[in-house]
């Protein structure tokens, strides 16, 4: 369980549900709701691109050669 690779690639599946996640809230237009305040769709749009790309870039590390 010390393998970087492992880090990475399971790391990378959390970055990405959280991108499923905030991509479903766009499609169904979800509210979201903390105490009082309403959160605005564009934070969802920004944080699937966010959570997309260290997705993606934490998979493509995990299969470079010489991690582990």
């Amino acid at each position: 369980m010390n393998s970087p690779t492992t880090g990475l690639r399971v790391a990378s599946v959390i970055f990405g549900i959280f991108a499923i996640g905030h991509l479903l809230r766009l499609i169904n237009h979800a509210p979201v709701t903390v105490g009082t305040h309403s959160i605005p769709m564009g934070v969802s749009w920004v944080a699937l691109i966010v959570a997309a790309i260290l997705c993606i870039w934490m998979w493509r590390l995990s299969n470079l050669r010489g991690i582990a």
